[in-house]
């Protein structure tokens, strides 16, 4: 695993009409572009047809989901975006995350958040509980803006980009520790549940 990039998947975890997730997630983007072994691929929750009824494990809902199931598998770390709705995060979020399960195991998990006074914290919160039941490490630290919208410029860099950038190049350091800590676990001994 040493020898490999950290395959890092980026969940932008918002599907609404005006969402403010596509400029979050392009400042969180370029900072880990800084790192030259990691490699990030984007799973936007927008472009994604997700299907309503869980419990099958064939048929057209699943195939719909193909591309995003390998794109979860691959990888070896996550970093979910997400806003704060109604003090939790977005359905269609907890939609992907349901549809799969292996997927997410054994593997860390790092947030960005976004919201209004609380800054999408009560959305991460949330989602610790969800993915301690998926087997999956999530990362203490956490990258969060309050009142996000009035945190970028037009142009989708920060207005005060000096404390962001710094907590997400340790959310970066410390999710790229835990996967390959967890990458070399699991090929010297697989998960098992």
């Amino acid at each position: 695993m040493l020898d490999q990039p950290t395959n890092l998947a980026v969940v932008i975890g918002s599907n609404r009409v005006g969402r403010f997730a596509p400029v979050v997630a392009q400042w969180f983007i370029k900072q880990v572009s800084a790192h030259d072994s990691i490699v990030t691929s984007v799973v936007d929750l927008d472009d994604v047809s997700l299907p309503e009824r869980l419990g099958t494990s064939s048929g057209p809902e699943v195939a719909e989901l193909a591309d995003v199931t390998r794109q979860l598998a691959a990888a070896d770390a996550f970093v979910v975006i997400t806003p704060e709705y109604n003090h939790s995060y977005p359905a269609v979020l907890k939609n992907v995350i349901d549809w799969h399960y292996t997927e997410w195991q054994a593997k860390p998990v790092g947030f960005v958040s976004y919201g209004g006074q609380a800054g999408g914290l009560r959305a991460v919160e949330h989602l610790r509980q969800v993915f301690a039941e998926l087997h999956a490490v999530t990362i203490r630290g956490t990258v969060s803006f309050h009142g996000a919208w009035d945190r970028f410029h037009a142009d989708g860099t920060p207005k005060d980009p000096e404390g962001c950038n710094t907590a997400a190049q340790t959310l970066i350091r410390q999710l790229a520790w835990w996967a390959v800590a967890l990458a070399e676990a699991r090929e010297k001994r697989p998960y098992t549940v």
